[in-house]
Order: structure tokens, then C-alpha cells, then sequence
């Protein structure tokens, strides 16, 4: 795998040439920045940027301003490689809050392993309508302890009025939702997010987990692409690694409430 090659490629599709998340969002570009508008219930956030040290504090107070007059709360996500080098620093000073650092993680799905099927007890349900949404949500909130209410509405919303760009699965045991997950696909594009995976404690260890990659991954080469896309926090790169992920970059999301 080329990492430069496809660093390059996927800050221009999926950065650069940001395509909406959702009915309700849109993407603008002003300057050397390039950001998501959204609802309250969708996500906001600058998605690419190519700034210097000379402009880019004022770059930030630009978008400051911007989010802060609709009322939203919003995300800047650097890159290991954004410039300026001190853009972090630059965003803390300016009031932003670091989230964990993630890994940007990359498969060339001609490479990776997709024969984990799922462990014994558990079988994988395809998410179609609000039932399964509302079990995606219960499971997100208590594998991760925040609140859903976001993930609820984007999810349904990307069902309804764009099937084809999302894929979304749960792990049952009998009847007990204990891992769910989703893909986001950008037409047009060569990428495939993976996004969402949490597993419930008790039931962490077993490949549940391994086994909805390897389904996203799946559906991913049935529909096309030729890559797929995770933000990895550091219990997930490993399991990601085995099945033939590399990572690229390092990706930290930082927070601005007005």
C-alpha cells in the first residue's frame, strides 16, 4: 500500500470533496476551509483545511463566529498532517476541547480477511427501519456511555431518504442486542467508512467486533469500493490490524460548545 498515495487521495475525496452526511446537512467552502452545516441533531464541524501560521488564527475565529451565530456546537478534525504543525495548540487557545486521539486506518478490501463470522450464540441482523435504528442507539449508549439521540436521527434519516449510502447491522444474543455497527458510503468516491462499532463489556473478546467488520467489509466490495475508512481508538486498532487495516495518520477531533 502506497500510505502517501492514499493520504493524498482521501483528503481530496473525503476532506476536501466532502460530500453532506445527511438530508439535513450541507458542505461549504470558504477559504482555506471546508465545513459541514448541519441541524441541531446532525453533526457540524470543519472537515479539511489547508491554512498557514500566518491566517490561521484567523481562520478559527472566522469559524467561531460563524458556528457560535447559529446557535452550534462544532468539531474541528485535525490530522496528523494539517498544517499549521501547531494547529492543536492554536484550537486549545481559542477555546477548543481535545477528544481522545484516534487512528486513521485504511484497507484496500482486495487485501483484508472477511471470512470472521460471527461466534457461536450470535447472529447478525441487518438494519433497515426504526426498530433496528432504536436497537443501534440502545446499544451506542451503553457501550460507549453517551447520549444517542444524534446517532438516532442521522441513522434513520440516511434510511429513509438514502438507503443505499448506509449500512447498519446488530449483534443479537437470542434476543439481546450486544454489538452494533454502520458503514457510510460516498458516491463517487473509492472510501467506505466504518464507523460506530461498540460491544457491550460483558461481551468484548469474543470477535463480535471482528465479525461486523468483515460484514461491512463484505458489503463494501459488493457495492464497488475499493477502500475502507476507520477512526480507531486504541482497542479497536489491533482487531483492525489482523484483518489487514494500515494506518495512515492520526486524527484528534476538537470541540468548541459557544
Amino acid at each position: 500500500m502506497d500510505h502517501a498515495a492514499i493520504l493524498a487521495l482521501y483528503d481530496r475525496d473525503m476532506r476536501e470533496g466532502a460530500q453532506p452526511d445527511g438530508p439535513d446537512a450541507r458542505v461549504e467552502r470558504t477559504g482555506g476551509v471546508v465545513r459541514q452545516v448541519s441541524s441541531d441533531q446532525g453533526w457540524n464541524g470543519v472537515v479539511w483545511s489547508d491554512l498557514d501560521a500566518a491566517g490561521a488564527d484567523a481562520a478559527i475565529a472566522e469559524q467561531i463566529a460563524y458556528f457560535t451565530a447559529l446557535g452550534r456546537e462544532f468539531e474541528w478534525k485535525v490530522y496528523g498532517h494539517d498544517l499549521p504543525v501547531d494547529l492543536g495548540k492554536r484550537l486549545r487557545a481559542a477555546g477548543f476541547t481535545p477528544l481522545p486521539e484516534e487512528t486513521l486506518m485504511i484497507g484496500e478490501v482486495a487485501d483484508l480477511t472477511l471470512d470472521a463470522d460471527p461466534p457461536e450464540g450470535i447472529r447478525l441482523l441487518p438494519v433497515t427501519e426504526r426498530a433496528g435504528v432504536d436497537l443501534v442507539a440502545d446499544v451506542h449508549e451503553k457501550a460507549f456511555g453517551t447520549d444517542s439521540s444524534r446517532l438516532r436521527h442521522q441513522l434513520l434519516a440516511r434510511l429513509t431518504d438514502d438507503p443505499d449510502s448506509v449500512v447498519a447491522v446488530v449483534a443479537l444474543a437470542g434476543d439481546i442486542p450486544v454489538s452494533a455497527a454502520r458503514m457510510e458510503m460516498v458516491p463517487g468516491t473509492r472510501f467506505a467508512g466504518l464507523w460506530g462499532g461498540g460491544t457491550l463489556e460483558e461481551w468484548r473478546g469474543r470477535g463480535i467486533y471482528r465479525a461486523l467488520v468483515a460484514h461491512r467489509a463484505r458489503a463494501a466490495v459488493d457495492r464497488g469500493y475499493r477502500y475502507l475508512q476507520v477512526d480507531a481508538l486504541s482497542a479497536s486498532r489491533p482487531v483492525l490490524e489482523r484483518l489487514g487495516f494500515q494506518a495512515l495518520t492520526t486524527t484528534t477531533p476538537y470541540v468548541y460548545v459557544p
